[in-house]
């Protein structure tokens, strides 16, 4: 009787699973069909899209989700130039993830072959890894070495590629057994080594609790960076033992929860404005938080940086700069502050002025939110979302964000209380991500309601992701504000209405009152157009008690919105 024998697509397959990973998004085709069956047989379950954009989105997203890397699976050549998407926003906002592509044989390679690419020249400029096997008895050590990558130092993208012959070589499943043993061992000592040199984190973190100590304005700024680290727990307890103030970046709300007295969101332009000593946790200085620089911030500002990357520390030389994990370094902050603690009272004339500034703020919104606009603008449908998904209470909805308006208004209006229930475009603005991050936060948090705020634009880029939430009955509601286009369908002035195409319907403009919610209803989902208060009321309340895949079409006045990219902040 002959020897049973394992080929390249269930050698993978075997070596993710026992790698640990549990979900694997992407399309399948020629060569990694196989591989996505062999793979969900052992485990890894398969969520298969309708574009490797959205599977690329939904991998980085589950990164960010769960800590470990989201794994991308796509064909060869324009497979792999799609999967190009979701790896660069992965490494762009420093979440951890896996693509693997099939490619041509490498017998074939510089001939012309079938979807034929350099993939590992491809995919270098996006990933901190890019590895390809030349043998089936190279995969499970590359797939082990590739996930350890992605969640080293700086979580990122990294890629693996695996030629069309190797998927198909075989080799003794004792053998198999045996490669898979061999590259978990190894990756378990790689992952245990001694314990390098480095700079002693003792000093750092003397200075920083010193820092603050002494500061007359402190502030906490949270970054997505202090979310994926989990270090919502210490960060609490930083803000609730020292009364400091807190900003949370866009997706670092939740960490410390809005509703908290000391935040600072609503008084956002003062807080960065007048800070004296700023603990940045997380959060890169980058554009969304202006560089650090003046005019936005106060140039004698002294910033304590705590992030995992040295090069980010070297580039941004703040007055204090610590190289840890988020959750470590307040943990230790934390207790240097303990052996000589401080908190600043709530009639501190800092915490006052943020308070009253924030209130004030706080108390025009409401005065806006109150008023019920019909056609609809943006405030009034962002507040009966707002508090439809307070009302389902913990475990709080995952929201997704994501749109011109729709996300600017919405990140104000929407309220985060727990962390990681916030995803939005992100470190990179990018649009498309909507549906792919719902669906994997419908897999990576099967406990929570998934509710997707999204433009009409934004919606449109994965929009075909809907047949995917209902081919798995994902608990996934997608509320698009239809405003005919973006930023409001037709904005030109009379001098840009001119010339041969004069006729042509405006860049920024789609078809009016289009029916997304037929497309749910094509597919065998719930379908909903609404266009009054108490019909989005009707909705809302409906498809959350549902749980079941839905789109509700929103009707916008495209007179309501207006020109947006970078955030704008007037509070």
């Amino acid at each position: 009787m002959a020897a049973e024998t394992v080929d390249g697509s269930a050698l993978a397959g075997r070596a993710l699973a026992a790698a640990g990973a549990r979900h694997m998004f992407g399309v399948v085709g020629i060569p990694v069909t196989s591989l996505a069956s062999r793979a969900a047989a052992a485990g890894v379950r398969f969520l298969a899209f309708r574009n490797e954009q959205s599977a690329g989105y939904a991998a980085a997203a589950y990164g960010f989700l769960t800590g470990t890397p989201g794994l991308l699976l796509t064909v060869s050549g324009p497979g792999c130039v799609h999967g190009l998407a979701g790896l660069s926003h992965a490494t762009a906002n420093a979440w951890p993830l896996l693509m693997v592509s099939g490619s041509c044989d490498q017998a074939d390679a510089g001939r012309g072959d079938f979807q034929e690419l350099d993939q590992i020249a491809a995919t270098k400029p996006f990933a901190k890894l890019a590895v390809k096997a030349t043998t089936i008895a190279d995969i499970p050590h590359l797939v082990f070495q590739a996930l350890a990558a992605a969640v080293s130092g700086r979580p990122g993208g990294c890629y693996l590629d695996i030629p069309s012959d190797v998927l198909h070589q075989t080799l003794p499943e004792s053998e198999a057994a045996d490669l898979i043993a061999a590259a978990a061992a190894a990756d378990s000592a790689a992952s245990n080594p001694s314990p390098p040199k480095q700079k002693p984190l003792d000093e750092g973190i003397e200075k920083a609790a010193d820092l603050l100590r002494r500061a007359e304005r402190p502030l906490v700024v949270i970054g997505k960076g202090a979310a994926y680290a989990r270090a919502e727990a210490a960060i609490r307890k930083l803000v609730d033992t020292t009364g400091i103030p807190f900003l949370p970046t866009p997706m670092g709300k939740g960490v410390v929860p809005d509703s908290h007295p000391l935040s600072a969101t609503a008084a956002r332009s003062l807080a960065i404005g007048q800070c004296d000593v700023a603990l940045v946790v997380g959060a890169r200085l980058n554009w969304l938080l202006h560089f650090g620089e003046p005019p936005k911030w106060s140039k004698d500002v002294k910033f304590i940086l705590v992030d995992v990357c040295e090069e980010e520390i070297e580039l941004r030389k703040p007055h204090v700069g610590i190289v840890g994990d988020a959750k470590r370094v307040i943990e230790l902050i934390n207790r240097e502050i303990k052996d000589d603690p401080f908190c600043l009272a709530r009639s501190h004339p800092w915490v006052e002025a943020i308070t009253k500034k924030a209130k004030g703020n706080v108390v025009r919104m409401e005065a806006q939110l109150a008023k019920d606009v019909v056609p609809f603008n943006f405030m009034t449908p962002l507040r009966i979302i707002r508090d439809a998904i307070l009302a389902e209470g913990s475990p709080a909805p995952i929201v997704v964000s994501e749109g011109a308006n729709t996300m600017d208004v919405g990140r104000a209006v929407l309220v985060q209380n727990e962390p990681r229930t916030r995803l939005d475009a992100g470190t990179w603005g990018t649009m498309g991500v909507g549906l792919g991050y719902c669906i994997a936060a419908a897999v990576a948090e099967p406990e929570r309601l998934v509710v997707a705020v999204e433009g009409d634009s934004g919606f449109g880029f994965s929009a075909m992701e809907v047949e995917t939430l209902v081919r798995y009955q994902l608990p996934v509601v997608v509320i698009v504000f239809n405003n005919n286009g973006v930023y409001g369908g037709d904005r030109r002035g009379p001098d840009e209405i001119t010339g041969p195409f004069k006729d042509d319907p405006a860049p920024t403009s789609f078809v009016p009152a289009a029916g997304y919610h037929k497309m749910m209803e094509a597919f065998g989902g719930k379908g909903y157009l609404v266009e009054t208060p108490d019909e989005l009321k009707s909705a809302l309340l409906e498809s959350f008690r549902a749980r079941k895949p839905a789109v509700i079409n929103c009707i916008i006045d495209p007179y309501a919105g207006a020109e947006s990219g970078r955030m704008q902040h007037k509070n």
